[in-house]
């Protein structure tokens, strides 16, 4: 068998070595020639599926290593009986450890209280949800906004309108759907954004589309009250430098490059393909994963928890520095710009989760169990834990 994988997928010899003989290139290199050696094709988001690249070839699997199909032909795929298989969640912690580090930063600039703001999130799928799950948890105000699980359950739901009036910051968590009537493609239009609350915060670590890019970039150089922090962009790796530096915090499209949430992907979709290609898995997540390098941080009783909330988040992982990295790009000539773009994202450091950390301290419960953390007293007669 013969697997066609993106090149920066991450375990792809630990994983599906033994199966196949595997053939690498850059996400954005995938066309028929190469294709039609494939029988198999593992997947990122950069790389369109569809049938103008496979017409022709054996390829019975593809795999996407990432939460989002919107790069993939669901349609013609089915047609075609060809197998496929995304990573749903796979990542959806890293972004949610992106968010925090994005309010922390945002908050310093702005000298607010984090507890104080309304928080609006767009889109309660694996990511949006985990988010409300950790920010009330905290003991913050959420509004929830996402129509489709509206129509079909029970909660407790607002319109997007509303959450727009009552928030000060909003979360953008929404897949990128083109057309219908549950489009997302510049939900965040020049209109939109225009009714955003004086003093208030936009986050999107979705897809880049779910804001016009154009109308932002418009809004704030005409002086809006507003801070925005970008992970996603229209157009990448072919980033608008003049938005960027309009953006309170910007990063190249990397909100969910933690370590567990890369290998997590290739996890899930490694266990997709043994089901498709009838083989035994001979290997899992916990099989591969390194120690952590930072497992526990210590404080006093009566540490605050905003103190403990923003030391824990800023151990491991601060967004500012991804910001700088960005930043440093910008002025450079736009090929040579983009080019900087995939290259920060293809070397990538190694970043944890928040949620692999033990926190010690008697006052620590509430706090790690909204984080997701294990804990312990401070007495090692006494501990205990969270999922």
């Amino acid at each position: 068998m013969h697997i066609l994988a993106d090149e920066n997928i991450p375990l792809l010899d630990a994983f599906f070595g033994p199966h196949a003989t595997l053939e690498r290139l850059p996400g954005r290199a995938f066309d028929r020639e190469a294709v039609r050696r494939a029988d198999a094709l593992l997947v990122r988001s950069i790389t369109r599926i569809d049938e103008t690249l496979l017409a022709g070839s054996k390829v019975g699997f593809v795999g996407t290593c990432t939460i989002g199909t919107d790069h993939l032909d669901l349609g013609y795929l089915q047609q075609a009986g060809i197998r496929w298989s995304n990573a749903p969640g796979c990542n959806a912690r890293g972004v949610v450890d992106w968010v925090l580090g994005a309010l922390l930063a945002l908050a310093d600039g702005a000298g607010t209280d984090l507890a104080q703001r309304t928080y609006g999130i767009v889109g309660a799928g694996q990511g949006g949800g985990r988010l409300a799950k950790v920010l009330r948890g905290l003991g913050w105000k959420v509004l929830v906004c996402d129509p489709p699980r509206q129509a079909t359950e029970q909660g407790d739901f607002h319109s997007l309108d509303e959450l727009i009036a009552r928030c000060d910051v909003v979360c953008l968590h929404t897949p990128l759907i083109r057309a219908g009537a549950q489009r997302t493609l510049h939900l965040f239009d020049a209109d939109r954004l225009a009714s955003l609350r004086p003093g208030s915060w936009l986050l999107n670590a979705c897809r880049g589309e779910v804001i016009d890019n154009a109308a932002l970039r418009t809004h704030l150089a005409g002086g809006a009250e507003l801070a925005v922090a970008l992970d996603v962009w229209e157009g990448e790796p072919g980033i608008d430098p003049e938005l960027a530096r309009l953006c309170h915090l910007v990063t190249p499209h990397i909100a969910g490059h933690s370590l567990e949430g890369k290998w997590r992907g290739t996890a899930q979709i490694y266990a997709a393909f043994c089901a498709w290609a009838e083989e035994t898995p001979r290997l899992g997540l916990s099989d591969l994963l390194p120690p952590q390098q930072l497992e526990r941080l210590v404080f006093s009783g009566d540490t605050p928890q905003a103190t403990a909330f923003k030391r824990v988040c800023r151990a491991v992982y601060d967004p500012r520095d991804d910001d700088a990295a960005l930043r440093a790009t910008l002025g450079l000539p736009a090929l040579a710009r983009a080019q900087a773009f995939d290259a920060l994202r293809k070397g990538y450091p190694m970043r944890r989760e928040i949620s692999g950390l033990v926190l010690e301290g008697a006052g620590m419960t509430r706090l790690a169990s909204a984080l997701g953390c294990s804990w312990r007293h401070g007495d090692d007669s006494e501990s205990g834990g969270v999922a």
